[in-house]
């Protein structure tokens, strides 16, 4: 388990007590106000119904609005001043949320009751939350913050280059570019938080990025000094302003709360389409069975996040056994195609199975379409930056498949990357959004093929 599994699991675990230590406390809050007629002589803070449902539902809610928060995704970032208005963000909407969901029912005559115990679940929930996160934050030392850096380079350059990031990283090797095979056998024994890849500036785009395609399923930061930042025409963020500001290729676009709102959204909405569609899922899994010999459900191999293989499974549209040997791009009226996928096709209803995908965490909802490694190495001869989409996860629909359609040619392929890459650069919930109202219009109007 590494080090950051570890501090994230802290939180977790911390958080959990102090939601369990806040709701037991209210509790006790309200039973003395109860037994002490503090408010009058028929005030009732206490019902009995609430006790022991909320004593698993109260902590369980925090940890979700924790979680949406983007405060477990990078711990060892967390600030204390950052770290106390977030966790005040977090406490406002918690005791709101409790206060209309639980406080609201009791039945009370007069509105200071409720007033007070909103303000007290505010109070116990900022104190009891804030107090041990700041003990952690502060106990995590320097040293556990550091990062530890490995140079992709020339020694002298990385002796140069790490004095002037300062302290914030420890170097722990470097490797010539040649040598990148190193690198995995490293990142299994020992745990290495980022690679600065530090060549000249003269250095060959293709070799710059078949480079940080072999890092990216080491699933570590990757970095470069700015000089060399129009290399990447833009696909890169810069993320520290030090003397010598570096270049995050797998920076992403949104903030930490989007990267978690876009992740439960993903397993909302592919748990209750799974639910809502399996009679439909049914019905068409029966149609392929009926109407050609072979399996209904298709698993083929496709590249996703940090560019690592996985199984994407679909209806079967093709007869069996229709790529023997070499991958086949598919046509409108490709022979291969079946009576039955024809129309799956046309209106996508082969994809619906790809909701367990999202599920799983293989893909989202809106992203890039992920693509077979065969036409991968294709594309990356024209277009060498296709790696940089390895930073998301793959997704059911996006703004290229949507403004390219069906990709049956090469040319194809790269005009939805260069889609992808803008989509990439601008992500954000909103543009989600907007692109899974038009993917709508688009299955509706059948233009699949």
């Amino acid at each position: 388990m590494t080090r950051y599994r570890k501090i994230q699991l802290t939180y977790l675990a911390i958080d959990f007590v102090s939601s369990v230590l806040v709701w037991l406390s209210f509790l006790l809050f309200r039973w003395m106000v109860y037994e002490g007629r503090i408010f009058s002589a028929d005030t009732v803070l206490i019902p009995a119904f609430n006790l022991w449902r909320f004593m698993v539902l109260y902590p369980v809610g925090c940890l979700l609005v924790y979680y949406l928060s983007g405060y477990y995704l990078r711990p060892l970032t967390h600030k204390p001043g950052q770290e106390f208005l977030l966790t005040l963000l977090c406490s406002v909407i918690i005791s709101i949320g409790a206060f209309f969901i639980i406080i609201i029912d009791d039945p009370v005559d007069s509105y200071l009751g409720y007033y007070t115990s909103l303000f007290v679940l505010f109070s116990l929930q900022l104190l009891l939350s804030w107090l041990p996160r700041l003990a952690i934050t502060l106990c995590v030392g320097k040293s556990h913050r550091q990062k530890n850096t490995v140079v992709v380079g020339r020694e002298t350059d990385a002796q140069r280059l790490m004095s002037e990031l300062g302290s914030e990283r420890k170097l722990v090797a470097v490797i010539a570019p040649e040598q990148l095979d190193r690198f995995h056998s490293m990142k299994q024994s020992g745990e290495v938080d980022e690679v600065i890849v530090n060549l000249d500036a003269e250095t060959d785009e293709q070799k710059l990025y078949r480079i940080i395609s072999l890092l990216f399923p080491e699933q570590v930061q990757i970095s470069f000094p700015a000089r060399v930042y129009d290399m990447l025409t833009g696909a890169a963020r810069i993320d520290s302003l030090t003397d010598e500001p570096l270049v995050t290729v797998t920076a992403p676009s949104m903030t930490d709360w989007q990267l978690c709102f876009k992740r439960a959204f993903d397993i909302l909405f592919a748990s209750v389409a799974l639910c809502l569609l399996s009679p439909l899922m049914l019905v068409i899994a029966l149609l392929v069975k009926l109407s050609s010999k072979g399996r209904v459900i298709y698993r083929q191999e496709r590249v996703g996040l940090y560019g690592r293989p996985f199984n994407i499974i679909k209806f079967r549209t093709m007869v069996e056994n229709a790529e023997p040997d070499t991958p086949l791009l598919s046509s409108a009226d490709d022979p291969r195609i079946t009576r039955v996928g024809h129309w799956l096709r046309k209106y996508r209803l082969d994809e619906l199975p790809q909701f367990w995908n999202i599920l799983r965490g293989d893909m989202s909802m809106v992203g890039p379409r992920p693509e077979r490694r065969f036409y991968i190495n294709k594309i990356e001869q024209r277009a060498p930056y296709y790696c940089l989409l390895y930073k998301i996860r793959p997704g059911l629909t996006s703004w290229g498949p949507i403004r390219v359609g069906y990709t049956d040619t090469l040319e194809k392929m790269i005009q939805r990357l260069n889609y992808d890459i803008v989509y990439m650069e601008n992500m954000s919930l909103r543009l989600d959004l907007k692109i899974m109202i038009y993917t709508i219009k688009v299955l509706l109007d059948g233009k699949g093929q």
